[in-house]
């Protein structure tokens, strides 16, 4: 998958912007503030997903402007594409388009521009808070699997309501047989969720072990293990729509009372986490600077890789400003494990050993 041309205005500070870049690699450089960011998160936000900066929409239209209009056209295997979006201030008025057909949300544009990020903050992946992990996880199965998203999103809004009405149970104890209704469908959602979250980690331990292995010389082995707080085991497990749905009510009708006192609710797929180990022990809690920036960039490689089997096409790389954040050996091993896709990277300066198409970023302004 190959972007053909890409334009944006008003998105931040990004000033009518007109790319067409290479088919290999691309070096956005400038001095800080003047845009390469933005560049790639309004690039990212057309594969569908939330914004890597946890930017809110609103947050994303220039001051001066009503208005952000972002064009993408962009080539895989099979045909051209081209995806439009224009977002607004007024929440009504904002238009996306794919191939000129309407769609209804940003989420449903997942599948079709395929792209992985890497961000400075992804490099603490497997040592920061488990929250980081399972979103993580869910974008990497979204983009496969589109309709999961959807999933994920109801778990959410379900699990919003339960916790809601535990908070209120002990004012108005008769409420508590309410919860038998949210209950059943967290546990339906849940069962589901799991066995899909759980499968994907043991693919994604397989490629970024791999990668890992690599990367150290052969010296260090990484594993990665899914854990939930719900079931002990979901080895060869599929039933989510009979056994494991039973456990996952079970599991939260015991923990009932306890949800009632604190408020929230303990268990489930929003409480689970992927555990990191390097050579048996917890990267998270034990693992150097370097290793745990091992298991990070392991990671998002196998992220790349895995969308690419599961697919059959190479995603598009976007990498902001990640490459001042290694050393040169973890920074060669990145460029040439993807060598074979489309790599637009931002930097201050020019990468002199790099050869690509290179475009200067000044004041929200692109010049090739």
């Amino acid at each position: 998958m190959k972007i053909v041309s890409f334009n944006a205005d008003g998105f931040k500070n990004l000033k009518s912007v007109s790319m067409i870049p290479s088919s290999d690699v691309n070096i956005i450089y400038g001095e800080n503030a003047q845009g390469k960011t933005n560049l790639i998160e309004a690039m990212w936000i057309l594969s569908g997903a939330r914004s890597f900066r946890g930017s809110k929409e609103k947050d994303m239209i220039a001051f001066e402007s009503d208005y952000a209009r972002l064009t993408l056209e962009l080539e895989d295997s099979e045909r051209r594409q081209k995806i439009e979006a224009v977002l607004s201030k007024n929440i009504k008025e904002r238009k996306i388009l794919l191939n000129g057909v309407r769609q209804r949300y940003l989420t449903s544009l997942f599948g079709t521009f395929k792209c992985v990020v890497f961000t400075p903050e992804d490099l603490g992946l497997s040592k920061g808070p488990p929250e980081n992990r399972r979103d993580f996880i869910d974008l990497c199965i979204s983009q496969i699997k589109p309709a999961y998203s959807r999933t994920a999103a109801k778990y959410e809004n379900v699990l919003a309501q339960r916790n809601a009405l535990l908070k209120n149970i002990p004012f108005s104890p008769s409420e508590a047989a309410s919860l038998d209704v949210w209950d059943e469908q967290l546990a339906r959602l849940g069962a589901y969720i799991s066995v899909i979250k759980y499968q994907y980690t043991k693919k994604l331990n397989i490629f970024a072990g791999r990668l890992y292995h690599e990367l150290s010389g052969g010296r260090e082995i990484l594993n990665m293990k899914y854990r939930s707080t719900v079931y002990e085991d979901l080895e060869d497990r599929a039933d989510w729509q009979d056994g494991l749905y039973k456990e996952f009510l079970s599991a939260l009708e015991a923990s009932r009372a306890d949800d009632i006192k604190s408020g929230f609710t303990a268990l489930g797929v929003h409480r689970d986490d992927v555990v990191v180990t390097v050579n048996s022990v917890s990267a998270k809690d034990f693992g150097s600077q370097g290793q745990n920036r091992s298991a990070a960039l392991s990671m998002k490689l196998a992220q790349a890789y895995i969308l690419y089997e599961e697919t059959g096409e190479m995603p598009v790389i976007l990498l902001d400003d990640v490459l001042s954040e290694l050393d040169r050996p973890r920074r060669e091993f990145i460029i040439s494990k993807l060598k074979d896709m489309q790599i637009f990277i931002t930097c201050c300066e020019p990468l002199g050993k790099l050869n690509g198409k290179k475009f200067e970023m000044s004041g929200g302004r692109l010049k090739s």
